[in-house]
């Protein structure tokens, strides 16, 4: 049997935590630093990696990184130089998520579908471009912004304003000394994640994120406020068309330019008249996305992160998921993606019925009892035998639980019943 390390906090990694602690080849699972729902928390930041390194030598752990920051840091190069088993990309593969421009300018020279694009370091130039455009563009900062850093805009004066938002306000630090203003893609939008050895890449089931804070996909981006798997937007043929058109060409063509993709691969998916677009790539399971994806697993998934890191994929058998619907709504404290008040106690965690599971991300644990550490606080997941029933059941848990700022979004999953 063996330890596992997972590196992070939120709900994700508590949700990776939960499968994981399942597993008949796992002893124990340490979470670093972990939240208020995590259990075996050691608190060692994600960002002190050697302090991450040591622990994992000391434990003989299998090592899980959960958050992009660590990723685009070389923690797996770090655990690799000692001879470390660690499940997710190098440095070099990472930077599909921590540089918007290195990833657009890789798709483009690999014909990977995705928006056009031009990339700006003056905002000058910048507003002169979109003044010169006869169509709407999303403006993206180049770096790492904790899901933030997109700005949908509606017209050239939202365009404008995003530019100087993030080039000129810098908004996103230096995250956003430069940008990328690419052409808005409307249609609708899936996730879409599978799980690469290098070689190979097993297909996740399909999911669908709802980044922005109000009901109807209004007001800013977040860092996802619900999730539901599977999605009906994405069918059968669609799914073969993503995977083989983005996933295996995006993996092999890592390969042809000399860097190894080892680790969940996210496609964020835009649908186009039946066609698929890549919005952005992330090089970790997409949160909460994670949540609702974890909950439908029927396999043991330390044997496919094994399998990952050890180069053998091919020789593991397809993945099987539970014929359910599951739902994620996040409960987050009010006012975020701004400010937010932290600290304040949460209750109904009893009241909880065995259809769903309370996954933890900003939370706190102090004498046994939880408290709001954050922006986006639970992830309350259920399943259900058709996503109406899951939505229900999804939210009949969140009515429970209480707080003094507590928010929800009040429509995750409804766009998937249209169609089905």
């Amino acid at each position: 049997m063996v330890n596992v390390l997972i590196v992070g906090s939120g709900g994700r990694e508590h949700a990776l935590s939960w499968k994981l602690s399942q597993s008949d080849k796992v002893e124990t699972v340490f979470t670093a630093p972990g939240n208020g729902g995590t259990e075996n928390n050691i608190p060692i930041n994600i960002d002190d990696l050697d302090g991450l390194a040591d622990f994992a030598q000391k434990n003989n752990c299998f090592t899980i990184v959960g958050p992009e920051d660590p990723l685009a840091a070389g923690i797996v190069d770090k655990f690799n130089q000692r001879n470390l088993k660690i499940f997710g990309p190098s440095k070099l593969a990472a930077q599909l998520e921590s540089s918007k421009i290195w990833a657009k300018n890789f798709m483009k020279r690999n014909n990977i579908p995705s928006a056009k694009f031009e990339i700006f370091d003056d905002a000058q130039k910048a507003q002169d471009y979109v003044k010169s455009l006869d169509y709407n563009v999303v403006v993206k900062a180049d770096g790492l912004a904790a899901g933030k850093g997109v700005i949908v805009c509606n017209s050239n004066d939202d365009a404008i304003s995003a530019i100087q938002t993030i080039l000129v306000k810098k908004t996103f630090g230096d995250a956003g000394n430069k940008i990328i203003i690419e052409e808005r893609i409307d249609g609708i939008e899936a996730s879409y994640i599978a799980l690469s050895d290098g070689e190979i890449a097993i297909p996740m089931a399909t999911s669908q994120d709802h980044k922005r804070i109000f009901d109807n996909d209004k007001g800013p981006n977040t860092g996802g406020m619900g999730a539901y798997s599977p999605t009906p937007i994405i069918g059968d043929v669609l799914a073969k068309k993503i995977q083989e058109k983005i996933i295996d060409k995006t993996i092999q063509s890592m390969k042809n330019e000399g860097i190894v993709f080892k680790g969940f691969l996210y496609a964020g998916i835009m649908l186009r008249d039946g066609e698929p677009y890549v919005l952005e790539y992330n090089v970790r399971m997409g949160d909460p996305e994670c949540q609702p994806i974890t909950m439908r697993m029927d396999f043991d998934l330390y044997d496919y992160f094994a399998a990952s890191v050890d180069g053998n994929l091919s020789s593991m058998p397809l993945t099987s998921w539970k014929n359910q619907f599951a739902v994620c709504v996040v409960l987050a404290s009010k006012g975020y993606p701004e400010s937010y008040v932290t600290n304040e106690e949460i209750s109904g965690f009893d009241s909880i019925s065995n259809k769903s599971y309370v996954f933890h991300a900003g939370t706190k644990n102090s004498n046994g009892k939880i408290f709001s550490n954050g922006g986006r606080i639970l992830g309350v997941t259920a399943l259900g035998n058709s996503l109406e029933s899951a939505i229900k059941n999804a939210y009949d848990a969140a009515d429970q639980i209480s707080w003094t700022s507590k928010y929800h979004r009040n429509d995750i999953g409804k766009k998937g019943l249209t169609y089905l």
